[in-house]
Formats: C-alpha cells, sequence, structure tokens
C-alpha cells in the first residue's frame, strides 16, 4: 500500500496513532489513595459500608474531594459515578471538585423548622451571617435537629447550643466548642442492677416467641414511628418468611417537632436496646442494624460506647448490632429508603409491594421498629402488657410521649394516655406561654398539617384524626398561639418538604417546588392548589408526597381568612 493510500484509510492503518495513555474518566490520584487507605484501615471493603466511610473522610478533612471520592470508589469497587451520586444525595456531605474551594473549617447549622421559626431563628441566622467572617465560619440553614423544646437551636459543629443567641453562638464559636456534650444516662451496670436483661435471659433459656408476640397485642403496642401498625403482628410477617432475617431499627426522627426518641436514649438507652433484642430473638434475627440520624451525634457516641459494653459483657456477640449512621435526609426515616442506606445507597423509597417484611435489607426478610416502640416492647415484657392496656381515657387505651413545643410554658415530652385531647396536653406542659393564646397546633408533624383550636378536645390517638384530614403520626405537636400566622406555618412546612424530597417521583418533587411558590402569592390561587395537591397526594410513590398537601388544605379549610 502506497503512503497516499495510507493516510487515506486512516492512521489505525500504519499503527502511529496516539492512543490514550490512561482510562477514561478521573485518574487515581496517589496521595488521596494513601490517605483513604489509612482511614479504612483494618476495615471491611464492603460496598455497604460507602456512607460510613464517607462519614470517615468528612469528619477527617472537612469536606468530599473529588480525588478522595474517586479512591474510596477504588477501594470499595465501585465507579466514580455511583460514589458521587450516593455523597451528593446527603446534606452532611460537602462535596468539592478540583479547583473549587473547600467550605471553612467551621459550619454554623441554624435549625429553621417550625418550633424554632417561632422562636427567632430566621433573626438568628441574619445575626450570626453578619458576626462571623465568611471565609472562616459558615452559617448554614438547616431542617428540624430534634431540639424542639429548647428552641431556638444550633449545632456548632456537633455541639448542639440551646436556646441559641448570638452571643452564646459567637463565644462557643472564639472558644472552639464543637464537640458533642453526653448527657447523664443509666449505662449497663445500673441498667442490670435494676433487673435489665433478665427479660431476654428468660426469654433465650426457653421463652416461646408467640407467647411474646401475644403479650404485645394484648397491650395494644402500636408502631410509634407514624403509622401505628401492630407491633407484634410484624413478628408473624417476618418469621413466615425463610431466613436469614435481619432488624432494623428506624432511629431518623426527623419529623420536625418530634424529640421523644432522642430523650428515651439519652436517658435509658439500654431500655430500647433490651426491646430490640427481644424482638431480634423473636424473629431469629441474623444481625440488628441501629439506623441513627446523624442530627444526634450524643445519641451516637452513647449507642457506641454502650454497644461496646454489651459485647464486652457477653450479652451479644461482636458486630451482632451493626450500628449505621444516617447524614442528614429526612427520607430516609421512610422504612424502605432507610434500608437503602443501610445498603449504602441513596435513600430513595422503594415501589411495594414486596413489603420490608418479605425483602428488606440485602434482600432478606427485615423486621423495621421505631425507637420508642423498642422502649415500650421492653417495659411491657418486665411489667405485663397492663402497663397500657389498664390505661384509659376517652375511650382509647394506652400510653403515648407527645413531644409538645411552640407557644407553651414549658416545651418537652410528656408521657400521657393515648386519650389525651389537645388541651390535656397544653396543661401537662404549663399551659400556653405567658401572653398568647391557644390558636391552632400541628398534631404529628408537619405531614399532620395544622388543625384548630376548636379541634382540640379530640382524642390525639390513632385512628382518631384522619376524619378531620390529619394524623397523630409521631406525636409531634407544636402549639401556635394568636400572634402567629397559621398561613406562614404551613409555607414553613412546605419549604421543609420541599428541602427534603428525594426527587424520585415527579409529583413530589415538582409539586413542593410549584407548591412553595403559590403559597407565597399575596392572594392564594385555592383553586389551583387544590389541583395540585390533588396530583402530589394521588401519585406519589410514599407518603412524602402524599401528606406533603394536608398543611395547605388544613389551612384553606380553617383558616380561609389568611388566604
Amino acid at each position: 500500500m502506497d503512503t497516499a493510500t495510507q493516510e487515506q484509510a486512516g492512521v489505525w492503518k500504519s499503527g502511529r496513532g496516539k492512543g490514550r495513555r490512561t482510562p477514561k474518566g478521573r485518574q487515581l490520584d496517589d496521595s488521596a489513595w494513601s490517605q483513604v487507605q489509612a482511614l479504612l484501615e483494618g476495615k471491611p471493603r464492603r460496598k455497604d459500608l460507602l456512607i460510613e466511610y464517607l462519614h470517615l473522610v468528612q469528619d477527617r478533612y472537612g469536606h468530599l474531594s473529588a480525588p478522595h471520592l474517586r479512591a474510596l470508589g477504588e477501594e470499595l469497587g465501585l465507579p466514580m459515578a455511583a460514589v458521587w451520586e450516593v455523597a451528593s444525595f446527603y446534606a452532611h456531605f460537602d462535596l468539592v471538585k478540583e479547583g473549587e474551594t473547600p467550605p471553612p473549617a467551621l459550619t454554623i447549622r441554624v435549625c429553621d423548622s417550625l418550633s424554632c421559626e417561632l422562636a427567632g431563628a430566621q433573626e438568628l441566622m441574619r445575626a450570626l451571617e453578619v458576626g462571623t467572617d465568611p471565609a472562616a465560619v459558615r452559617v448554614v440553614r438547616a431542617p428540624c435537629m430534634g431540639r424542639c423544646d429548647t428552641a431556638p437551636v444550633c449545632e456548632l459543629g456537633h455541639n448542639h447550643i440551646d436556646f441559641a443567641t448570638p452571643e452564646s453562638v459567637l463565644a462557643a464559636v472564639q472558644a472552639g466548642d464543637t464537640h458533642v456534650h453526653l448527657p447523664e444516662y443509666e449505662g449497663l451496670e445500673a441498667y442490670r442492677a435494676g433487673g435489665g436483661y433478665t427479660a431476654l435471659e428468660a426469654l433465650r433459656n426457653g421463652g416461646d416467641w408467640e407467647e411474646v408476640q401475644q403479650q404485645m397485642l394484648d397491650a395494644g403496642l402500636r408502631g410509634l414511628g407514624g403509622a401505628g401498625f401492630p407491633a407484634g403482628k410484624k413478628w408473624g410477617f417476618v418469621r413466615a418468611n425463610p431466613g436469614p432475617r435481619y432488624l432494623a431499627v428506624n432511629g431518623d426522627e426527623g419529623e420536625p417537632g418530634t424529640f421523644k426518641d432522642r430523650l428515651h436514649l439519652e436517658t435509658r438507652p439500654h431500655m430500647v436496646l433490651e426491646g430490640m433484642l427481644i424482638a431480634a430473638w423473636a424473629v431469629e434475627a441474623e444481625t440488628c442494624f441501629f439506623y441513627m440520624r446523624d442530627e444526634y451525634p450524643a445519641v451516637l457516641e452513647i449507642l457506641r460506647h454502650e454497644i461496646a459494653a454489651l459485647e464486652a459483657a457477653g450479652i451479644v456477640e461482636t458486630g451482632y448490632i451493626d450500628l449505621r449512621r444516617g447524614a442528614g435526609a429526612y427520607i430516609c426515616g421512610e422504612e424502605s429508603a432507610m434500608i437503602e442506606s443501610i445498603e449504602g445507597k441513596r435513600g430513595i423509597p422503594r415501589h411495594r409491594p414486596p413489603y420490608v417484611a418479605q425483602v428488606g435489607i440485602f434482600g432478606r426478610p427485615t423486621l423495621v421498629h421505631n425507637v420508642e416502640t423498642l422502649h415500650w416492647i421492653a417495659r411491657v415484657r418486665r411489667e405485663g402488657p397492663e402497663i397500657l392496656s389498664s390505661v384509659e381515657k376517652n375511650g382509647r387505651k394506652g400510653l403515648r410521649n407527645f413531644s409538645v413545643s411552640g407557644r407553651v410554658a414549658a416545651p418537652g415530652v410528656y408521657l400521657l394516655p393515648a386519650g389525651s385531647t389537645m388541651r390535656d396536653i397544653i396543661e401537662a406542659a404549663g399551659g400556653m406561654a405567658e401572653g398568647h393564646t391557644f390558636k391552632a397546633y400541628q398534631p404529628g408533624g408537619p405531614s399532620a398539617g395544622l388543625l384548630p383550636a376548636s379541634l382540640g378536645d379530640i382524642p390525639m390517638d390513632f385512628d382518631v384524626l384522619q376524619e378531620h384530614g390529619s394524623f397523630i403520626g409521631s406525636a409531634a405537636i407544636v402549639v401556635l398561639s394568636d400572634k402567629d400566622s397559621a398561613r406562614d406555618a404551613a409555607l414553613n412546612m412546605l419549604r421543609f418538604f420541599e428541602d427534603e424530597s428525594c426527587g424520585q417521583c415527579t409529583p413530589c418533587r415538582v409539586g413542593c417546588e410549584k407548591a412553595v411558590k403559590l403559597m407565597q402569592a399575596d392572594r392564594w390561587d385555592q383553586p389551583l392548589l387544590e389541583d395540585l395537591c390533588t396530583a402530589m397526594a394521588d401519585a406519589s410513590i410514599c407518603g412524602l408526597g402524599q401528606a406533603a398537601p394536608n398543611p395547605i388544605r388544613l389551612v384553606m379549610k380553617h383558616f380561609p381568612d389568611e388566604v
């Protein structure tokens, strides 16, 4: 072949092409790779641990650089795209590409959920933005931190500042007080001295799981994460499927206004842990996954310490309880989204069926329980079903932990009969705050919307509020007064849903965004908003999009003069 023919045929014919010296995509940086390998020394290279390892990098370097993400993917056998999509899904990870400036070393997160907004969170945030150097300190808004009883709240690093003021926050900045502060709590030794774990030991030595299940049913115990499904019935559903089986504790208490689970874990963590181990025994769970939200650093530290104590005492085998740390995603409170996160993925809800009792973690049957539910499982086993079934009020049986915040004199968690009314709950919380008159209330987090004071005599229990377009959910109660705007409260709730939508389905992703825009108008276009609410409620995949219209509909119904 002559030269002209070779040139016409293309350089590949001559073998003199340049070719690629490296594979396509971002190249592996040796320095970053060594740093990641040092962080993972002695740790298993499992893909489901991706989020745990992202935390290691974020905690060590203050952000997630592209070279570190590439190196982490190399270690776990994951493509860069897979690592990036998971890291970018969660709010607590800071991703930095080549050439971009990393965030400042210190971040102040200011909670702007309803209770904190009522307590002046917006003014606090503006004051902090003015009073800090943006090159040294980053001030960002953040969703509910589960400390609504001490609103307004900031998180400085891992240090929560309750009843925050510009002065108290800036003083903590100056002092470098960014570390978690542990509350006093009952440790393993004290818990066992009071009879702790004797119920579990008795069951392990020949107990009948069906007898325990019946005990839970006799007590009337229902799931206390929001859905209210009879707790004991779940056990039978999970056991009906062949093993191996798992148990997952849903500790992602992200519903604004809820902080009951934090209280249990910051005071008597072993009551929850024993309840978990009883439930795990009942379904013969091979592993217990304890998923805890990242907004509770003190709880995470307590659990690390007390799980290690259980292992040292021989109550559980090493590794039987697998503590997993969330990364700032409200949607992971939905059980299938939580399971996706446990598997090291984005927290995107699954289509159902199949249900998690059949196909859960790693495709295996999985029992999911809320933290408060596990607390009651242990107490019912130790004290008998009468602890719940003997309490009756307004025709309702049982006890509920109500998280109460907003315009009451003494915000906090109150253990009251399940049939208590809103007026009973306000009375337990010391009555209304001075100078405030009861106007409205959020009965079960933003998902439950707003009800007027005229409906303050309804028993606050499962299956009661539905006829009013609401529900008790996780009993996250925020009280509003005559000095508050129901319209503004609803907008706060929809902004929260807009931020926290996982984005998987269009009705929720676009619907929340459009709702916020429509709600900012001087006068609401009510027919258009109602059409939007119908589309969201009917077509959204999970409860977030299905319940997001509730604040809009209830404000239009009960506070028409405001919209």
